[in-house]
């Protein structure tokens, strides 16, 4: 039986936490973020990633998945204008651009995870027989559903789609903006060549921070409450899951408070 929030009480808490944050108050805020997590253990507000941001407890190994469906379903209606028109977001664009380049295509399925809106699905949609989209947020899926440019849609978190899935493999799987979501890459890169042919392709976008930020870690929540992982943990992670590392490009993601935000356009193969 799902347990009843309290929502006043953790829109108190939630806000109480934000003040402290924005007002630099780290310890307070982190145990007003503990206070949300206690009344919301599912964490439709992201308490754990935001906790993370601030270099505190434990890095999680991904966000929740209620934080990320409330996050996208929110935005849904406005997710194009923000994302594209005001933070300079043009990956989907990248990825059409390096297969171009590479004289890679077309291609018979394609699984598009995190398909969001369907940016991605849009932009390589004449390059694919039939395609296929994943997303955790329900809304998104509805607009993409009525662009009308999928074959298949399915509402899922991607690790356990690429878990459960036992339709014909892709030659080609894409996932753009899925990684800041996510921290340990194992289960999805499994997950992808699990759900390829040998020799299909695996293209995904990341964030990053510098080396010295990194310190050596692998991947971490960075300030704005997203995943950034290291060039050379996703070559380590590639290789061990079975893939061969075609290229990896610099990429800036989006614009964020004015800045670029630096990441990787990484496309793969799988051996």
């Amino acid at each position: 039986m799902a347990r009843k929030i309290d929502e006043d009480a953790l829109a108190e808490a939630y806000n109480r936490a934000l003040a402290l944050e924005k007002a630099g108050d780290v310890d307070a805020a982190v145990k007003a973020y503990e206070e949300v997590l206690a009344i919301d253990p599912d964490d439709h507000g992201g308490a754990a990633v935001r906790i993370a941001a601030m270099g505190r407890g434990e890095t999680p190994a991904k966000a929740p998945d209620a934080y990320v469906e409330t996050l996208f379903n929110q935005h849904a209606e406005v997710f194009e204008d923000v994302l594209v028109e005001q933070l300079g977001y043009h990956v989907p664009m990248l990825v059409r651009q390096r297969l171009q380049a590479l004289n890679l295509g077309p291609f018979k399925r394609l699984l598009d995870l995190g398909c969001g809106t369907g940016l991605t699905g849009g932009t390589l949609r004449d390059l694919c027989e039939e395609m296929t989209g994943i997303d955790l947020s329900e809304n998104m899926v509805e607009i993409a559903h009525e662009k009308d440019l999928y074959e298949t849609l399915f509402v899922a978190e991607v690790e356990d789609f690429l878990d459960d899935n036992d339709e014909e493999p892709f030659d080609i799987i894409t996932a753009t903006d899925v990684l800041p979501y996510l921290g340990g890459l194992e289960p999805l890169f499994f997950g992808a060549a699990e759900n390829l042919t040998p020799g299909g392709l695996f293209i995904f976008s990341s964030e990053t921070l510098p080396e010295e930020t990194l310190a050596g870690r692998a991947y971490m929540v960075g300030p704005h409450q997203r995943f950034a992982h290291s060039a050379a943990y996703v070559r380590e992670r590639l290789d061990a899951t079975g893939f061969e590392l075609i290229e990896i490009t610099d990429i800036n993601v989006r614009m964020e408070e004015g800045q670029p935000t630096p990441g990787h356009l990484v496309i793969a193969k799988l051996r």
